[in-house]
């Protein structure tokens, strides 16, 4: 069976301030979504395995879709995401595509996780797909290949917005931006409008903007398979 890595984050609170944080639900619903939908298995890995924290704000009304609830029900899903696994459990040999999954938690925890980055390295060497999608895009940023260079150097990504970021107040919060640090390491950042979806894909590499665009990546990635 074809199978999927989605990658969430472990940190539930901002380090600083006494704020809650972790996984964006959508972001993780709606990629697993299609890919359900499609003959695939998926796993999913915190960088410390176990309970990965849900970002309460993404579970407000006004975020959650009517998929959103019918997973949030489902019992199967819920334990996945309350027992994930560790990266050196994981086997990349047996992984179509890597997802990373957002929500701010990935700031702290995703950039510099060398099991990670070495799970995405050995997907992407075995011609694999390395994406994301909203903070999640931070899991790319420090992935070289085996000659030691970004992957993300010279393509076309996306991720959370400089101006969605300033948008729900936290530009001066978090330690560094998304859009930014992808800039940084060569990348040709590209975004739509704020809050719709939008999702690149360039080779290898698939990324999505925000909370919106999980379902894009997704099914970009099961366009390039054709």
């Amino acid at each position: 069976m074809a199978k999927a890595l989605v990658v969430v984050t472990s940190v539930s609170k901002y380090p600083d301030m006494n704020r809650p944080t972790g996984l964006w639900f959508g972001e993780a619903v709606h990629f697993a979504d299609v890919l359900y939908n499609n003959g695939y298995d998926v796993d999913y890995v915190s960088p410390q395995g176990g309970y990965t924290a849900i970002d309460p704000q993404s579970l407000q009304e006004d975020m959650m879709t009517d998929l959103d609830w019918k997973y949030y029900q489902d019992k199967d899903f819920m334990t996945r995401l309350g027992h994930t696994l560790t990266p050196d459990a994981v086997k990349a040999e047996n992984y179509d595509i890597i997802y990373f999954a957002g929500g701010h938690g990935t700031i702290w925890d995703f950039k510099d996780n060398e099991q990670l980055q070495t799970l995405a390295r050995a997907i992407y060497e075995q011609n694999g797909t390395v994406s994301s999608v909203c903070h999640g895009a931070i899991g790319l940023l420090n992935v070289t290949d085996s000659e030691g260079r970004n992957i993300i150097d010279g393509k076309t990504v996306t991720g959370f917005s400089n101006s969605e970021e300033e948008a729900v107040g936290l530009a001066d919060v978090v330690p560094y931006l998304t859009e930014d640090e992808l800039k940084n390491r060569g990348a040709n950042y590209q975004q739509g409008d704020n809050w719709s979806e939008f999702a690149v894909a360039d080779g290898q590499i698939i990324t999505g903007q925000n909370p919106q665009s999980g379902k894009a990546v997704a099914e970009k990635f099961l366009e390039s398979k054709k």
